[in-house]
């Protein structure tokens, strides 16, 4: 006749069993990943595009990336004076799927409008800071490089 503590190993035994099925199963469903990108300082910008090109890459293009500007690191996206490089990259990303989010008070701040960045952009209506954290709550990851 069992003991107590043996049905209750016996118990344990399985309930990690289930357990471990469930991880395995999980595994092998495959999620699009969904991350905001946070950018803020001019002196990143090229860094921080570069790591969203190395995450489309990195996942097979199995993402869905969000970047949300705001402060001095907007003024790189303005049309009429981002540079070659800059402007080339960012494009290239918003045809891989990227969904670029400028700041509406720093564009209202640095007098810039939609039209006076480069093409993809979306203004966080309700700011930068804000939009981040509605993405957050919508299971985004958040990274700031």
């Amino acid at each position: 006749m069992m003991r107590r503590r043996d049905i209750f190993r016996a118990g344990l035994a399985g309930a990690a069993g289930l357990f471990g099925l469930r991880q395995v199963k999980a595994a092998t469903v495959e999620e699009r990943q969904k991350v905001a990108y946070h950018l803020s300082d001019l002196d990143k910008v090229g860094f921080v595009l570069g790591n969203i090109k190395n995450h489309y890459e990195g996942t097979g293009g199995k993402v869905d990336i969000v970047l949300v500007v705001h402060g001095p690191a907007l003024a790189a996206f303005k049309s009429k004076s981002a540079s070659a490089a800059i402007s080339s990259r960012f494009s290239g990303l918003v045809r891989d799927g990227l969904t670029p989010h400028a700041c509406a008070n720093t564009m209202h701040g640095m007098d810039v409008a939609l039209t006076d960045l480069l093409d993809g952009f979306h203004a966080a209506e309700t700011g930068g800071v804000v939009k981040l954290a509605e993405l957050q709550r919508q299971g985004y990851a958040y990274l700031r490089p």
